[in-house]
């Protein structure tokens, strides 16, 4: 697949490390970013909005998108199911955007491959402990959804090594000055 004019950059790291509110403090320093929001099986949160954090679907809604061809890239995260919709970011990047991928390791590989030229950022915890920290006071998972969370974190921090930039999370602001660093430095 070809790459389009805008940056593609795929946003990826373990849950809890902080990557929506880092996403937030970006749109809000550089409101020209475009976040692309994903599709998800899972279950609402109190906090979330449908249409602004996720896109909120059934199962089968999730896989009739998969039959049209819709979904650009899905994946499994524990019991749930993610995807990026293809037609709002090709439509962006027709148009010269910088378009953001939240997107989990599994589907990072992916676009990778289809858009050579995306970026992948990897924002990493300070440290496993610190990350079991911040899942266990979101409180928003139950005991062994923290377990499989913070097993699927350690495999996800593994395969960091594959992504082109690594920042760690340590800082909100330092981080998402950082990551705008980044993101200014490509194609110059």
């Amino acid at each position: 697949m070809e790459q389009k004019k805008g940056k593609l950059i795929l946003f990826s790291g373990p849950s809890g490390v902080g990557k929506d509110t880092l996403l937030d403090i970006l749109l809000r320093k550089d409101p020209t970013l475009q976040k692309s929001i994903s599709i998800t099986t899972r279950l609402k949160r109190e906090n979330e909005r449908d249409g602004v954090d996720y896109y909120f679907i059934t199962p089968d809604d999730f896989e009739a998108m998969l039959d049209q061809g819709d979904v650009l890239e899905f994946a499994k995260y524990g019991k749930n199911l993610y995807g990026t919709p293809k037609k709002p970011v090709d439509k962006w990047l027709s148009e010269g955007k910088t378009v953001i991928l939240k997107i989990e390791v599994q589907g990072a590989a992916k676009i990778k491959k289809m858009y050579p030229l995306s970026t992948a950022i990897f924002i990493m915890p300070p440290s496993l402990e610190i990350l079991e920290h911040r899942l266990r006071c979101r409180g928003t998972e139950d005991e062994d959804d923290l377990v499989r969370r913070l097993e699927i974190a350690r495999c996800e921090i593994e395969k960091s090594r594959g992504y082109d930039y690594i920042v760690i999370n340590d800082d909100l602001e330092e981080a998402a000055d950082e990551v705008l660093d980044i993101i200014e430095k490509i194609d110059k």
